[in-house]
C-alpha cells in the first residue's frame, strides 16, 4: 500500500516535510483549530448580514421620523442606541480584514 501524496492549490506536490507536518497534529490541536475556524466562519456571517442588521436596526427610528433621513434617525437614539449604530455601520463598511483568518 502506498503513501498518499498531497498537493497544494497550484498542483505542486507537498514535500515530505510539510506532509509529515499536515499529519502531526494531536487531537486536542486539531479540536483547537476547529473552534478558531468556526470563530472565523461566525465572524465572516456577521460581515455578510452587516448591512441587513443596519437596515432592521434602523428602521424603527426611520418609521418615528417626520423626514426620513439618517441624521433624523440618529437624533432620535440614546447613547446605547448610537454605540451599537456605529458598531454596525463599522461592520458594513469595513472590509473583511485579510489577516483574521489567523487571529481567531
Amino acid at each position: 500500500m502506498g503513501t498518499k501524496t498531497w498537493f497544494h492549490h497550484d498542483g505542486g506536490p507537498f514535500t515530505k516535510a510539510e506532509q509529515a507536518a499536515a499529519l502531526a497534529p494531536t487531537i486536542d490541536e486539531v479540536k483547537e483549530a476547529k473552534k478558531q475556524i468556526d470563530r472565523y466562519h461566525k465572524y465572516l456571517q456577521s460581515w455578510i448580514e452587516a448591512s441587513e442588521d443596519l437596515d432592521r436596526f434602523l428602521a424603527p427610528f426611520l418609521d418615528q421620523a417626520d423626514t426620513k433621513s439618517f441624521g433624523n434617525a440618529i437624533n432620535l437614539m440614546n447613547d446605547n442606541e448610537r454605540l451599537t449604530l456605529q458598531r454596525l455601520v463599522n461592520a458594513a463598511t469595513e472590509p473583511v480584514r485579510p489577516f483574521t483568518p489567523y487571529v481567531f
